[in-house]
Formats: C-alpha cells, structure tokens, sequence
C-alpha cells in the first residue's frame, strides 16, 4: 500500500518539473501568445498529464527501494526470508501473478507493493512487522499486498491521476490567461506577460494538492478492495482482522512521503480527505460485514 502515495508525490514532482520546463523553453507564453486555443491546450495538457502519471508509474519501482532501502531477497539467508519467498510466491499463483520480487527494509511495522505492471512488481515487508506479527498475520498482509497487484491498482491510479493532472495542466493556463488578461487591460503588447508565468505556476502547485483528494478518495477504496482481496486468498477475513487490529495497537513507522498511500498501515488523521488510507476501525467494519 506504500506504493501510491510514492505515486503521488514522483507525479506531483514531475508535473511540476514538466510545468518549469514548459515555461522555461517558452511553451506556456507560446500557448497563450494569441489568445488561448482551447483544443490546442486541452491535447498538450492531456500529454504533459498522463506524461507524468506514467513516468511516475515507471519510476515507482526503483524509488520505493531507493527511498526505504529494501533489498531484494534473491537467495534465503535465514527461515524468515525463506518463508516470506514461499508465502509471496504462493499468494501470487493462487492469484494468477507472475512471482513478484520480495524485499524486506529495516522500520517499524509496514509493507508495500509497486510496479509498472501486474507481472512486474514488488512486495515489500519490513523488519518491524515480521517480528511484531503472528505467522497468519504477516501473511494477511502480504495477500493485502498481492491483492493490490492483482487488482492493477498502480495503473489505475496512474490513469485517475493523468486525467487529474490533465485538467490540472489546463485549468490553470485558463486561470493564469484570465488574470493576466486582467492585470495587463488597456496595454496594446503582445503575447502574455509575467502574470500568466507565476499565476500558471502557482495554479500548478495549487490545484495538483486539491486535485490529490480526488486520488486519494481512489485510494482509500482500493484499500478495501484490497483487504477483502486478502481474506479471500486466505479463505477467511480473521487474518486480515487480526493483522489490522494489531497494526491499530502499534505505530507504525510513517512511510517516505511518496509512498504513504501504498504502505499497509495508516492513519486518516485530522485532514481526512487527503487520508490516503481508511480509519483502522472503518476497514475492519468492513471485512466483518462481509
């Protein structure tokens, strides 16, 4: 579950990136130069948002282990990596994965999955919950995990967030036009002036964090999906109960920022709507009822 919020904050990171070099190279002012082309902007705001959702998306592998320093289990050296291969890799075949890599990254209790794809993905546990956990327990998580493979919430996320960063990258050109048209009246120059430069880039920042909420709403229900995608793999929801239960009388250690919403456990906090997770209690309601 650590795996989106990694998403988020690449795509967020790289939007903006992509949003400084539009207006470094001249793109924005050239955009705007003779009034804005509505369907011109709308296209090049679809590219430069999906753009960064899928570069995000490929990056999101190789970033989940750099940020925790997971590495990657290629030969047992003890009986806990030699289960925890054996539990992922059974997980995955009763779900019609290709094994995905394991990995295993010092903290407090966690664990992820990422990748570009279905068969080309990450679980990631770490050494907290391993040690903290009941052998059952641990296992619901990894079905939790292997659940969100098998679900392709990482692509679908991405897609959510490409049509998010799209009208992001649109609206706020309208925005930053308007009030440059508004700042400028009465002036006969052409072509836009610095107030479309820093209304767009403000615009950017600004919307991309309200437009999150519209992700993270995505993302607290794959979370369900997830823990019902869970106890199915393992016959009964008691596991992922019980797993939950404990991960709600622990801290877990917070996740890097960019990948909070992919992590197993986590808190809604005051700000619910940028929650990338639902309450504890919400997800064991949920499982309960069936």
């Amino acid at each position: 579950m650590k795996r989106i919020l990694l998403l988020i904050v690449t795509n967020l990171a790289v939007m903006l990136v992509l949003s400084i070099v539009a207006n470094v190279l001249g793109v924005n002012r050239y955009l705007a130069a003779n009034g804005l082309n509505l369907g011109t902007l709308l296209a090049f705001a679809g590219i430069m948002g999906f753009g960064g959702a899928f570069i995000s998306l490929l990056l999101s592998k190789t970033l989940a282990k750099w940020t925790t320093g997971a590495q990657v289990i290629t030969v047992p050296r003890n009986e806990t990596e030699r289960w925890l291969l054996e539990t992922v890799g059974g997980l995955a075949t009763k779900a019609g994965l290709a094994v995905p890599e394991v990995a295993i990254y010092e903290g407090e209790p966690n664990a992820f999955a990422t990748g570009a794809s279905r068969n080309h993905s990450l679980v990631a546990v770490s050494t907290g919950l391993l040690e903290s956990m009941r052998p059952e327990e641990a296992e619901a998580v990894l079905g939790h995990e292997v659940s969100h493979i098998a679900n392709g919430d990482m692509v679908t996320l991405t897609l959510i967030q490409g049509v998010v960063n799209t009208f992001v990258f649109f609206l706020a050109r309208v925005v930053g036009f308007l009030v440059d048209s508004f700042l400028r009246r009465g002036d006969d120059s052409r072509g836009p002036g610095i107030g479309y430069s820093i209304t767009v880039i403000v615009c950017d920042i600004v919307f991309s964090i309200l437009a999150s909420m519209i992700v993270m709403y995505f993302s607290r229900q794959r979370e369900f999906r997830a823990d019902a995608g869970s106890a199915r793999l393992l016959g009964s929801p008691r596991p992922m109960i019980a797993a939950l239960q404990r991960l709600g009388g622990l801290s877990p250690e917070p996740l890097p920022s960019g990948l909070a919403t992919a992590g197993i456990a986590g808190k809604a906090g005051v700000m619910s709507l940028f929650a990338s997770h639902p309450s504890i209690e919400e997800r064991i309601a949920a499982l309960a009822a069936g």
